[in-house]
């Protein structure tokens, strides 16, 4: 197929990635849309079965590109950036390995705000956290995502002498690669993603925004998404993404020990009630998070002060801290 032929390109970058590779490939591929699509994967030198579910899924699928990279060479920002050259379609579809789409209309909606105005340069996806993940992560997903907009409908995001403090900005250029999409044209020339290390995302919001560009939050075009990690990498993995903010220029100020006992209190007691009222979970698994679900907002703060307090230049510090310096030693 040439580029004339294909409508989207979805681009998943993909690093020890088994766990949720094959259930999300196998849903790409049975999206309904009026149109030809691509998948193209960019693995990163995976060591374990992801590159021969790759291969299983591109036997079956001829409309599916991949290649192998290098560590050395991936970088959240110019990872993307080189997806986007490379792509054939002229709307570019982020997703990340572990993202599921909820059903077979998730890609139609996701490209469907595009016709809606030129102005209108990317898309941020809902997403719904999976059944069984830490009740923490569970109510910040799904207050994240309320508060953009009703299900039924489609937000449209744009900078204006309405936007007269932090908060509403931040809201506004708000955008997640976990499940995105973008004009090719626009990311190629006109505002590319920038070669960050982390919060590549954010930035490129920013971008959106600050350029005076539109963006939409499209609800119907839902994943299924949560990231997995155990008690010891939490701590480690709000680091990261405290450190990812700072690099980019946003300012994060150190919590002080009283407005994190506070934080810490308040959150374990609301997410008491959502964890006894959720269904997802079993008698036991309930019990469970009951007891163990606080220390997860104990490391959550632990994480971010220490990201907060951190000098960026201690690059010894900071990758002792990083979970994907951690990972990556593994």
């Amino acid at each position: 197929m040439t580029k004339q032929d294909i409508k989207a390109t979805i681009f998943i970058p993909t690093w020890f990635g088994e766990q949720y590779l094959d259930e999300v490939l196998t849903s790409i591929f049975r999206q309904k849309v009026p149109y030809n699509f691509e998948v193209l994967i960019y693995d990163t030198s995976s060591k374990d079965s992801t590159p021969a579910i790759i291969e299983k899924h591109a036997k079956k699928h001829k409309n599916l590109r991949h290649k192998t990279i290098a560590k050395s060479e991936f970088g959240h920002g110019k990872t993307r950036d080189a997806a986007a050259h490379d792509a054939k379609g002229e709307i570019v579809v982020y997703i990340s390995q572990d993202v599921t789409p909820a059903h077979d209309r998730w890609l139609y909606e996701i490209v469907r705000p595009f016709e809606i105005s030129d102005s209108i340069v990317g898309v941020t996806g809902k997403q719904d956290p999976r059944p069984h993940c830490i009740p923490l992560l569970k109510s910040e997903i799904r207050a994240v995502f309320r508060g953009f907009g009703p299900d039924f409908g489609t937000t449209v995001f744009y900078k204006d002498d309405f936007v007269k403090d932090q908060g509403t900005y931040d809201a506004i250029s708000f955008y997640s690669d976990v499940n995105s999409a973008a004009r090719r044209s626009f990311l190629t020339s006109t505002i590319p993603y920038q070669d960050v290390p982390y919060a590549e995302d954010q930035l490129m919001g920013r971008d959106i925004i600050d350029a005076g560009y539109k963006k939409v939050y499209a609800p119907r075009a839902n994943v299924v998404h949560s990231n997995d990690m155990t008690l010891g990498e939490y701590k480690s993995r709000m680091f990261d993404e405290t450190m990812g903010l700072r690099k980019i220029g946003i300012p994060v100020n150190i919590p002080s020990k009283k407005l994190i006992t506070r934080m810490i209190i308040r959150g374990a007691l609301k997410d008491c009630i959502h964890i006894i009222r959720d269904r997802d979970y079993s008698f036991k698994r309930k019990l469970y998070w009951l007891v163990m679900n606080p220390f997860f907002h104990v490391e959550k703060w632990r994480g971010v002060r220490l990201a907060a307090q951190v000098d960026m230049q201690d690059s010894a510090r900071i990758n002792r801290y990083s979970l994907e310096s951690i990972r990556e030693q593994r």
